[in-house]
C-alpha cells in the first residue's frame, strides 16, 4: 500500500504536482506544505525510486486509479482458468442448452470461456448461417458477461472469448 502525507519516510522526494507536472526534488517538509495548500494528500507512487516519487493528488482518487488499473489489468491478463465450448451449427436444442447451462457455469466461476463453432464439410460454405447461430447461443447466456475477443471466423468455424461480469 502506497505512503501517505506524514507516513512517507525519506527527507526529500521527487514532487509531482497535481497537474501532473515535474516540480522536482524538495523535502518532504515543502512537499507536505505544497500539498496542504492545494488542498490534497501527498502519495508517495515510487518508494523504490532514489529519491522516492511523490504525487500531490487526493489518496482516495489515487486508490479509485490503482484498483481500476488492477481490475483491467485482471481482465486481460493470460492466466487462471480458461474453458472451451465447443458446438455445431445443426446441434439440437437440447444439446445446446446443456452446453449453456455449462458455459454459464464456467462464468459464474470465474473463468474465461472459448466458444467454438465447429464446421465440417459443405457447412463451410454457409458462413452466414453459422454466425448467426452462433450469435444466437451467445445472446442465450443468462449471468452478465463481457465479449472479450469478438467473433471471427478461425480454422474449422468460428470462435469467440466471453468472460463473466463481476
Amino acid at each position: 500500500m502506497a505512503r501517505v502525507n506524514h507516513q512517507i519516510t525519506a527527507r526529500e522526494v521527487r514532487l509531482i504536482g497535481p497537474a501532473g507536472e515535474n516540480i522536482g526534488v524538495v523535502t518532504k517538509e515543502e512537499a507536505l506544505r505544497q500539498a496542504a495548500a492545494a488542498g490534497l494528500d501527498l502519495v508517495e507512487v515510487g518508494a523504490k525510486a532514489e529519491p522516492p516519487v511523490a504525487k500531490i493528488i487526493s489518496f482516495d482518487k489515487y486508490r479509485y486509479q490503482q484498483g481500476k488499473q488492477a481490475r483491467k489489468q485482471k481482465l486481460t491478463q493470460k492466466g487462471g482458468e480458461f474453458r472451451h465450448m465447443r458446438i455445431t451449427p445443426r446441434a439440437a436444442t437440447n444439446d445446446l442448452e446443456r452446453k449453456l447451462g455449462q458455459v454459464i457455469d464456467f462464468l459464474k466461476g470465474g473463468d474465461k470461456v472459448e466458444i467454438q463453432l465447429y464446421l465440417r464439410g459443405r457447412e463451410k460454405a454457409n458462413r452466414d448461417f453459422a454466425k448467426k447461430k452462433l450469435e444466437a447461443f451467445i445472446e442465450k447466456i443468462s449471468v452478465p458477461y463481457m465479449v472479450t475477443v469478438p467473433i471471427r471466423y478461425a480454422g474449422r468455424g468460428f470462435t469467440v472469448q466471453v468472460v463473466g461480469k463481476k
